[in-house]
């Protein structure tokens, strides 16, 4: 059986079990009460846990009031190198140190077999952390569950491709659930983007950069996610994201809410704010 290693436990977040356990609990713990209702998808961060991790935790808990999923979809941002077509993880596992979390490969195999454009990959999954760090949030929540790791590129073809995904997991009657995974605006001298200089006018800037593929998110306009990311550079999973909403919509979401957002400064404060991340979390709901 294929098993994919971690590639950032011990550093995006704990290589203990334990210790993830209770960092996750610990996020869940500080969510008053979930914001939305009949989530079938969202959009989550996928940095390191101390910057990014109770934003994630806002979708999950979401998700967490639900009945569990058999499968979570998890479509993953590309940082790595490009990719023309979906790269799907079709089977085998994916270990991290909560354990090894098993792969749809019946999901995964009746993809490949629909011919919709995804290809079995599991290379392009090599050291790439944005699902990695989504997978103990899933194994903690949902044990039984299963997984199916796809990375997206920003492609316009992604929120057909996500559509895809939903048609099959339905025709195999599986009750799924897609989280997307992405950051937003990276702001500073560090990442060549600093219009507004450093400092507290930096850090309002970069979040309302971030507020426009936000408000796309919310309007659960797919196209315009990756036209905004393009041309202003506050998404680097814009293709996750897209592929999430075409996915939500053919399972009957209408509506979306902003669950979180806020920024590796905000989470993390480390004196004057230089350079840093945005990061939100976007709930996709059914009536």
């Amino acid at each position: 059986m294929s098993i994919r290693e971690p590639s950032v436990a011990g550093a995006f977040y704990p290589g203990d079990a334990q210790e993830a356990r209770r960092q996750i609990d610990s996020f869940l713990n500080q969510i008053a009460a979930p914001s939305a209702e009949n989530v079938v998808g969202g959009v989550a961060p996928h940095a390191g846990w101390m910057f990014s991790g109770l934003t994630a935790a806002h979708l999950f808990a979401a998700l967490q009031t639900q009945t569990p999923p058999e499968t979570v979809i998890l479509f993953g941002a590309v940082h790595r190198w490009p990719l023309r077509t979906p790269a799907l993880y079709a089977s085998g596992a994916w270990r991290t140190p909560l354990g090894d979390a098993p792969v749809d490969e019946a999901l995964g195999r009746a993809l490949l077999d629909a011919d919709e454009g995804l290809t079995d990959d599991p290379s392009a999954h090599d050291e790439e952390h944005s699902i990695e760090v989504m997978v103990p949030f899933v194994q903690h929540l949902w044990p039984e569950a299963r997984i199916l790791p796809i990375a997206m590129p920003p492609m316009e073809q992604a929120p057909n491709w996500g559509l895809a995904v939903a048609r099959t997991a339905r025709a195999l009657d599986r009750r799924t659930v897609a989280v997307g995974s992405t950051d937003l605006t990276h702001y500073g001298p560090r990442y060549g983007m600093a219009p507004a200089g450093t400092g507290q006018q930096g850090l309002e800037w970069a979040k309302e950069n971030d507020q426009r593929v936000l408000d796309r998110m919310v309007a659960m306009d797919a196209e315009g996610v990756l036209t905004v990311a393009e041309r202003h550079h506050n998404a680097c999973g814009a293709g996750a994201v897209a592929a999430t909403i075409g996915y939500a919509q053919e399972l009957g979401a209408a509506e979306a809410h902003l669950l979180h957002h806020t920024t590796s400064h905000e989470a993390h404060p480390m004196g004057r704010p230089t350079d840093l991340v945005g990061y939100g979390a976007v709930a996709f709901c059914s009536a």
